[in-house]
This record gives C-alpha cells, structure tokens and sequence, in this order.
C-alpha cells in the first residue's frame, strides 16, 4: 500500500505508559482492485491503528446535478454508472421512481423480466467480489474462477441487452425490447453451468486455510454499529441484520417470490467478520440462481405479451415527489425525486448503498493490525463511485 505524505507526531504514550512515536499515514489515494480511488489516513502507534478517517471525493463526477439536466429517459445512462458493478439494478431503481410519480401501470412481463435481469446482475457483482477478494489477499487463482463464471451469466445478459457493463436495457414504463427467442433456454443453461462449476470456486475461496486465518474474527462488525451508521447489504446481513427490501418492502415480483413457499430467503450470520460477509456472498449467489430460475419458469407461463408501455414524445411528470429504495447488490439503493411538472427532475438524490458502508471503516479499523486493514477493507465490498457519486 502507499505511505505517501508521511506526517509524524512524537509524545505519544503507547502500551504500558512507554513512550512511542505515533505515525499518521495516508494510504492511498489509489485504484485498489475493482473498488475504485479510495483514501484512508490511518494513525498508527507501531503496528497498531488507532484512528481511521475515510476520505472521499476523487471519482466524484456531480452525478445528482447532471441527473437535474436530462430527460427523464437519459437519466438512465448516468445512473447505470455510479455503482457500475450493479448497472441494471440502478436502471430499475430510477425507472420505478419516475413510474410511481406517472402512476403508469408495467406490463406483468416486463416486471418479472427486470426481476430477472436485476438478480443476473446480483451474481455477476457477488462473483467479481469473491474474486477479487482473494486477490487483494495474495490468491490469484480465484479471479480467474470467478471470471469464468461471470461470462457465462455476461453472454446471456450482452444477449439481451448489447451492453457487457453498462447495460442500457431499462426504459421508463418497461424494457428496451422483448426477450430474443430462445434466450430464456440459454438463461437456464448458463445457471445451470455456474452453479456445477461453483463448488471450484468456493473450495479456492472458503476452503483456503490462509484465507480463512486472514478473516476469521477479523474486522468484527456489531450490529449496534450497523444500525448506528446504516449498512445495508451483504456486510450487514452477516452481522446478523435480517433486512432485505426484496422481502420487507417488495417491489418488482419479488412479493411472490420471498413468500413461506418461494424460492427468495435472506441470507445471514451472526459473526460480522470478514469470513461471515464473505459467506454471505457466496450464499446469496445461490439464492440469487434460484430466483432466476423461478423467473424463467413464469415468464414461460405468461407466454409473449408487451415488454413496454408507450410514452409521449415529450416526457412530462407530475408534479411531487417520491422516495424509492431498492435492494441492490451492495445493500440499499433510493433514489428521492421531486418533480415541477417538466421533462428533467427539479431534484434527484442518490442514496448509495456504498456511500454509508465506508463510512464505518472509522468505526473498524481501530484497534487492527495494519497488516489486517487490507483484508477488512476489501471485506466492505464497496464501489467508490457509489460513494463519491
């Protein structure tokens, strides 16, 4: 990691009363991995952090201002990029913000077709993050497991949509377009070739003796902490917080499919360390294979129907405002919109899922080892332009 700018500060009073000389180090600012630019300063008395401040801002690009200049239907470039490692399901987020507001009614098809896409999209982010994770770590291997698997469930998705990252499928009232032919067969092919070769990648990951000595009781999370700063996702359902928007506050299909009989379930642990978010990811990509798989099967049921509902050429929405919040794959996703009757909103605010979870790295990292801080900041599984916005 890099030292850079090192500031000294003597008098300080280590173990036992003696006296030490207390380091303040800034690490970073640098692309670690997937995550993003991300600055820690970190006060260290000898191997010992003390203190740890989360400094943000170098990927900001205004995203909220330049929600306020576009039309309703161009917003969703922008959003798709925030947390680019969970495009579609920002799409989605804005799309049923700006329909609540229209009072517009999606056809039944297109609901459960963005259900589907938006758990694609939860494993191929809960796959770059298991591999990645271990990388950080000093384990190659895993990453190129975890790409493996990821362009299977990438093709179908390019298949559908024409994008690989920024995928652009999701429309105000619907989809881009109906569903190619045949594409629901090569869905549950490719589900069904991740989840035969997963054990691999899972073996590399959870049954690495060094990984799990690097994690266990490792940058321990309570849940007071969590509920105190607001995580939500993965990292908070492994200290045990059982909240998931999909169940608690359903929207899209996902009323039916958390239900006693349903193929939906939360996902937690109780320790909060490293190796307990790390399990949870692998766990909900299970889940989430599950949820695709229940989604193929209705959306043969309901046969061929509209995928969109038409709009005006000019795109107008009442007057009001709503508050939207989706369970992203990093956690809670809203999207707060007021709306002066025009074509772009008076105001869009992002609620990012990312922006809350750094922050308690503050909370975490003192009282770590510095050779620890690597292995927790990585186990945070957060996207800095999700942060910075």
């Amino acid at each position: 990691m890099s030292t850079r700018d090192l500031d000294v500060t003597l008098g300080a009073t280590g173990v036992g009363g003696l006296s030490t000389t207390e380091m303040v180090l800034n690490i970073g600012p640098q692309h670690p991995a997937t995550h993003g630019v991300l600055r820690l300063r970190i006060t260290a008395d000898g191997e010992r952090i003390t203190a740890a401040e989360p400094v943000i801002g170098y990927m900001h690009r205004g995203a909220e201002k330049l929600f306020e200049v576009r039309d309703y239907r161009q917003i969703m470039v922008l959003a798709n990029r925030h947390d680019w490692l969970s495009a579609f399901n920002n799409e989605v987020g804005v799309a049923l913000t700006v329909e609540h507001l229209l009072g517009m009614e999606v056809p039944e098809r297109a609901t459960w077709a963005r259900t589907l896409l938006c758990e694609l999209g939860r494993v191929l982010n809960h796959l770059m993050f298991l591999g990645s994770y271990p990388h950080e770590l000093g384990a190659i291997t895993p990453m190129f497991y975890a790409f493996r698997e990821r362009e299977e469930i990438q093709a179908v998705m390019e298949e559908y949509s024409g994008g690989r990252m920024h995928f652009m499928a999701t429309r105000v009232g619907g989809l881009l377009h109906d569903l190619p032919d045949g594409w629901l067969d090569r869905v549950d092919a490719a589900v069904a070739s991740v989840r035969s070769r997963l054990p691999d990648l899972v073996g590399l990951v959870l049954g690495n003796e060094i990984l799990q000595a690097r994690t266990r009781g490792v940058g321990v999370l309570d849940l007071d902490t969590v509920l105190a700063y607001g995580v939500s996702g993965p990292i908070a359902h492994a200290s045990g917080l059982d909240v998931d928007l999909r169940r608690d506050e359903p929207y899209l299909a996902y009323a039916e499919l958390f239900t006693d009989d349903g193929p939906g379930r939360v996902v937690t642990r109780e320790a909060g360390d490293c190796l307990a978010r790390l399990e949870v990811l692998v766990e909900q990509v299970e889940v989430s294979l599950d949820l695709v798989l229940a989604c193929t099967a209705r959306l043969r049921e309901l046969g061929p129907g509209p995928v969109s509902t038409r709009l005006p050429k000019k795109l107008k929405v009442p007057a009001g405002e709503h508050y939207c919040a989706s369970e992203n794959p990093l956690g809670f996703n809203g999207y707060y919109l007021v709306s002066r009757g025009d074509t772009v909103p008076h105001r869009l605010k992002l609620r990012s899922a990312s922006f809350n979870n750094v922050q308690v790295l503050r909370e975490m990292l003192p009282g770590a080892v510095v050779a620890d801080m690597v292995a927790i900041l990585g186990s945070m599984f957060f996207v800095v332009g999700d942060i910075d916005k």
